[in-house]
């Protein structure tokens, strides 16, 4: 491994006090200092977008785009409300990196909320949590903003200047289609979950129809250190087109699964062995790199490859929200699909028909092949049924579907059909 790999110090210099989730650890770390200098100064809000612009900083939630310059797409000269809205609806499955930051170092999503919204000239922003946080996840970011308020960083006249900003926490009901920034404006507004037809979008007609950015629970716990180091510093971390720290859930068939913030472009094999390597020393035989809804890799050709946007890309897959999940020599890539296809089947929230129907067709073909029921004509549909979905719905979670099925036939195809030769020398017999 590469000893000079570099670590985000206030991360784990915040995990390594007694209370890390604590008012008081995070302001003797130099938290809400951004933020107070800002408020003492007056700062441009187009300052601080540009910042965020120069420093490179893409959303962590997994499509990766610029997030100074979404800020930029609010109308500044616009007299309408303007809202900001925290994604903490961390529903893909093998990611837990959002969960973390929310229980062990909440206030530093807080003042990134708060300068973003000041940002785009929100004076209202809603965090929404995943409906399975009411645990301490959720008495955590409690307290966090009950501490705020109480010091007077956030509500009316903060810290008495003029700038008003009230951050309100809700909590979802366990939906992953929330997870989708339009469904999950529909659920605050307290209708079903259904994603919504884009144009027009969120920074145009969002949240209650007017303009409202959208951003990850990593992307804005990001901003206050952007802000204190400055964007050169940030651009200078990772790589020229995915700059900056990056958190990975790592999971799956590794010595020690768990989250490492580490800079984008560091080699995933250097990845691996901050994650203890391959359980029981076996050989790595795949990876899904950005969570369960990206195509899986196979490991000899994911140990060439950076852990960044770009590599992954030209690996075949996506970074999406980090969640790395590992499978060693002796895992069964039918049983692993035959799971994930039944988890979207059951997420889809059956708006779009191809999406409803076709999640439905992949899970149960997979299944029939599980059983040893299935003919050769049955895997030929299910070959088929991926590119009936991808592209064909009004949110992605029908490709999220669609994209594992078709790249385990793609690099595993063997594994489905010992299954129905199996079943076929059985009828023979």
């Amino acid at each position: 491994m590469n000893n000079n790999i570099k670590i985000n110090e206030l991360c784990y210099a915040t995990l390594s006090m007694e209370n890390p989730n604590s008012f008081e650890t995070y302001v003797s770390l130099g938290g809400y200092s951004a933020w107070k200098k800002i408020i003492a100064n007056s700062t441009k809000p187009k300052d601080i977008i540009d910042n965020i612009i120069n420093s490179g900083l893409r959303g962590r939630g997994g499509a990766g785009f610029s997030t100074g310059k979404k800020w930029s797409f609010i109308n500044q000269d616009s007299d309408e409300i303007k809202y900001l809205v925290c994604n903490a609806d961390e529903s893909e499955p093998g990611t837990c990196k959002d969960r973390d930051i929310l229980r062990y170092n909440p206030h530093a999503l807080l003042e990134g909320m708060l300068i973003a919204s000041y940002a785009i000239g929100a004076e209202v922003a809603y965090c929404y949590l995943r409906g399975e946080f009411i645990d301490d996840v959720y008495l955590s970011v409690k307290k966090a903003l009950k501490d705020a308020y109480k010091n007077k960083l956030i509500g009316k006249n903060i810290l008495d200047s003029n700038v008003c900003i009230e951050i309100h926490d809700l909590i979802g009901a366990g939906a992953y289609i929330v997870g989708e920034e339009t469904a999950m404006l529909e659920s605050i507004e307290g209708k079903k979950g259904f994603p919504r037809y884009k144009p027009p979008f969120p920074a145009v007609k969002g949240l209650f129809g007017c303009p409202t950015i959208i951003n990850n629970v990593e992307t804005l716990a990001s901003v206050p250190e952007i802000i204190n180091k400055g964007s050169e510093w940030f651009n200078k971390i990772g790589t020229d087109k995915s700059s900056g720290f990056k958190c990975f859930s790592v999971s799956g068939h590794v010595n020690k699964p768990g989250n490492y913030e580490i800079p984008l472009g560091t080699p995933f094999k250097d990845l691996l062995e901050l994650a203890g390597g391959v359980k029981n020393n076996k050989k790595l035989k795949a990876v899904i790199p950005g969570g369960s809804s990206v195509p899986v890799v196979p490991g000899e050709k994911m140990l060439e490859t950076n852990m960044d946007y770009e590599s992954i890309s030209n690996a075949g897959s996506m970074l999406g929200s980090g969640a790395v999940i590992i499978m060693d020599e002796d895992t069964n890539m039918v049983e692993v699909i035959h799971r994930i296809a039944r988890f979207y089947y059951s997420e889809s929230c059956g708006q779009c028909t191809p999406c409803r129907e076709g999640t439905g067709w992949m899970y149960k073909i997979i299944d029939k092949i599980i059983k040893g029921q299935a003919t050769i004509e049955d895997f030929e549909s299910l070959k088929s049924i991926p590119n009936m979905i991808s592209g064909s719905t009004i949110c992605a979670l029908g490709d999220a579907a669609a994209m594992p099925v078709e790249s385990f036939i793609k690099y595993y195809e063997k594994e489905f059909l010992n299954y129905i030769s199996k079943k076929e020398k059985k009828a023979f017999i």
